[in-house]
């Protein structure tokens, strides 16, 4: 690979010849090279010095390109740089990713970065382009707009570190990479969560329970087996997930260590694992608590139908099957768990998560009043007794 140095603007690289050959992208958002090469990077480098002053004093003019025949054939046979399509094939098969990661990531290729911008070479992908490609995806998906911005950022801070093209990474706009929640999550209320539970298939039942009260995720849910349960003690042990690729189900650990934990059960809810053990979950310890009709995972679109029909049951037609998790979040910080509580509860590696569950847990602060107005009428008590 022909050596490329990184710089605050412009790029030089050595060519197969030995010489120097220098480079940037101009006002007019065109990339423009040097007329000749240099036998010295610091020649290089001067070159470049005043090409940037003459931008900065308002007198550039593009530089006017060597005729063809003066270029030596020795350096005219440079391969030229990969274009973004060719380098994100190449980034990410060198990638170790779980398939509903890389899943995610080309399609968010395919439907996002590479139909405006793929043909390009990544030396043409200048932070003014960027800057009208990001303003042109759809600010009516801003998760999958954030996605996007985040992913091409890291394919082009790939291609720096390879030193394909030099930094800084063109991709730089604040706040792209963060996106606001479109869906406002409103939690259950228990008479909803009784109501949607009633609605739902019998053998479904058990599944929206184990996302409210236990704060599950779907996937967690859909792979529970009965050597997952304890009855006597009402202990949920989450140790693996099932996600859909192209619709094709794959069974594996938790993203992190944290993914794996034991999850204890209201006490109330003994009675209808036992139930649902003695009813519905297939045979053995690796029987499935869910099987679909063929024996199978149920697939998330299938459990969705009868729970569309059982949140217009239950008057909440907002609600979507990753809210009950939501639910069981705040009923969980409701009852004053901490922080660190939170997180292992919910197999969180980050405070950000359950910390939002915390600021959702309505009420919160008029407890808070509630427990000053109590010490409050609380007869004084000698500092050195307390």
């Amino acid at each position: 690979m022909a050596g490329r140095s990184r710089r605050g603007f412009g790029a030089i690289r050595k060519l197969p010849s030995k010489r120097w050959q220098a480079s940037y992208v101009g006002p007019d958002e065109a990339r423009h090279t040097a007329p000749t090469t240099f036998a010295t990077k610091m020649e290089a480098e001067g070159w470049l010095l005043s090409e940037r002053r003459g931008i900065d004093g308002g007198a550039w003019t593009p530089p006017k390109a060597e005729p063809v025949d003066a270029v030596p054939e020795e350096e005219a046979d440079v391969t030229p740089l990969p274009t973004l399509a060719e380098w994100s094939r190449q980034w990410l098969s060198q990638r170790e990713l779980r398939a509903t990661t890389r899943d995610g990531y080309e399609r968010l290729l395919a439907n996002h970065i590479l139909p405006p911008l793929g043909a390009l070479p990544l030396d043409d992908l200048s932070r003014t382009r960027l800057r009208t490609w990001y303003a042109g995806l759809d600010p009516k998906t801003p998760r999958a707009r954030s996605k996007a911005y985040s992913l091409l950022r890291s394919i082009l801070n790939a291609a720096i570190d390879a030193e394909l093209i030099a930094g800084p990474n063109p991709c730089q706009i604040r706040g792209a990479g963060v996106s606001a929640r479109v869906h406002k999550i409103e939690p259950l209320t228990v008479d909803q969560l009784e109501t949607l539970v009633t609605a739902m298939p019998q053998r479904l039942q058990l599944a929206v329970l184990l996302g409210c009260w236990g704060a599950l995720r779907y996937g967690e849910i859909a792979e529970l087996r009965r050597k997952d349960i304890d009855v006597a003690r009402a202990i949920v042990k989450v140790r693996r997930g099932v996600t859909w690729t192209n619709g094709k189900a794959s069974v594996g650990a938790p993203k992190t260590t944290a993914g794996i934990r034991d999850v204890h059960l209201p006490a109330f809810l003994a009675p209808a694992l036992v139930d649902h053990l003695a009813r519905f979950a297939q045979p053995g310890p690796d029987g499935l608590l869910f099987p679909s009709a063929t024996g199978q995972h149920i697939w998330a679109p299938t459990f969705a139908k009868p729970f569309r029909e059982a949140r217009e049951a239950a008057g909440r037609p907002d609600l979507r099957v990753h809210d009950l998790r939501h639910t069981g979040a705040v009923l969980a910080a409701q009852t004053g768990a901490t922080l660190a509580e939170l997180m292992a509860r919910l197999g969180h590696t980050t405070p950000a998560m359950a910390m939002r569950y915390q600021h959702a847990a309505t009420g919160a602060d008029q407890r808070i009043a509630h427990k000053l107005d109590q010490l409050r009428a609380s007869p004084p008590t000698p500092l050195g007794n307390r």
